[in-house]
């Protein structure tokens, strides 16, 4: 594994496996102000054609930005980070929750007037697909 110090393309970041509980989606409806009842409502997801309560996708975009800023070290480093939602994170009732597995890997690192930049990609994987889809970070090399 590499050190953002000595970034090159194809590097992989160290992985995280990250359990999101109904108790988290709480505490970020509390944060965010989003309390859709799709987030807490098994039967709300349901007529909403969903197969059960679903994490906020901010919120998964902001578990799998994780990766990044745990490797860069300091996330006033990170630059921009983009994703598009491509499927749900279905979290159950219970005290698990639903494992999302994320990794990242150097895409490219350039350099204009003495400062590196890496391209991450970032993939998060909810029950063995993709929850995430061009999830893309670009972050300042420390020196």
């Amino acid at each position: 594994m590499s050190t953002p110090q000595n970034a090159a393309k194809g590097d992989e970041l160290p992985p995280l496996r990250l359990h999101l509980t109904r108790a988290d989606l709480v505490r970020y409806a509390g944060a965010s102000g989003d309390f859709n009842p799709i987030h807490w409502s098994d039967r709300v997801a349901g007529l909403a054609g969903l197969p059960g309560v679903i994490a906020h996708g901010m919120l998964t975009m902001a578990v799998a930005g994780r990766v990044v800023t745990d490797w860069v070290g300091d996330p006033s480093l990170v630059r921009s980070y983009s994703t598009r939602f491509t499927r749900p994170v279905v979290v159950p009732d219970d005290d698990t929750g639903a494992l999302v597995e994320i990794t990242g890997t150097v895409a490219d690192v350039t350099e204009s007037d003495g400062v590196r930049i890496a391209r991450i990609d970032v993939k998060a994987v909810f029950d063995g697909k993709s929850v995430l889809g061009r999830a893309t970070a670009e972050v300042v090399l420390p020196g």
